[in-house]
């Protein structure tokens, strides 16, 4: 279903490059690590903007990899994003070696907890995080919202609780934004649901595939009509 979208999770350029304006100096040759980079949408922003960056765009999916790499061929920048199939939570890297971790989307998968306290060695003192976390925005919820994401992201927490995380594992908050609905909708569920609607005639002979697609299909409309209550963060921090 996701093979060849443009995102794995909302997010887009405008607000990639909203969250590298919040950070401090980086060194004119930063080292970075994009965490479970997907396609690598953020990837090619973080170049950009980095000019003198050198990017490790890491994730265990090699389709994925694959279309990022392609990418990066294409716009001459293979001697300045490397791209590797690895766990981001198993990378042998020095300690203390990289300028800024990044990871839009991506950090849930490994509990943001224990991605906070696995990432922090391999950051410089002062080093910089970036993240984006599905977030609850209200204290009061409605139902079906909570019922859907109690199964489907159980940890799910408020800011408070994120920065509380980030406190405890030894991080200082710089800053925090709400991506806005066009996030969603832009370069993630529009072409999902372009996607689903192709493949209802191979799911009619496919079980898996129609319980994927029905999944989707429920997941987007609890945020179409429950999107306040919840949306993804961007948390910008700084290794204490």
């Amino acid at each position: 279903i996701h093979s060849g979208i443009p995102r794995e999770a909302p997010g887009s350029e405008r607000s990639s490059r909203r969250a590298l304006r919040f950070l401090g100096s980086l060194p004119d040759v930063a080292r970075v690590l994009d965490m479970g980079c997907g396609p690598g949408k953020q990837t090619l922003v973080l170049a950009d903007v980095l000019q003198g960056s050198h990017i490790t765009a890491v994730d265990i999916n090699q389709p994925y990899l694959d279309q990022l790499q392609r990418a990066v061929d294409e716009q001459g920048l293979a001697d300045r994003i490397k791209v590797t199939n690895a766990s981001m939570d198993r990378l042998d890297m020095e300690p203390g070696s990289v300028d800024l971790i990044w990871a839009e989307g991506s950090a849930y998968s490994i509990g943001v907890e224990n991605a906070l306290r696995v990432w922090r060695p391999l950051l410089k003192p002062q080093g910089f995080l970036g993240f984006t976390d599905l977030t609850w925005l209200v204290d009061q919820r409605p139902d079906a919202a909570v019922e859907f994401w109690a199964s489907g992201y159980a940890a799910m927490t408020d800011r408070v609780g994120n920065f509380a995380q980030l406190a405890a594992t030894g991080y200082e908050v710089i800053d925090s934004f709400v991506l806005p609905s066009s996030d969603w909708w832009d370069d993630y569920y529009t072409p999902l649901l372009e996607r689903v609607d192709s493949l209802e005639m191979q799911a009619t002979q496919d079980r898996d595939l129609a319980a994927a697609i029905e999944s989707t299909r429920l997941e987007i409309e609890i945020y179409r009509r429950y999107g306040e209550s919840f949306g993804y963060v961007f948390y910008l921090a700084q290794r204490g």
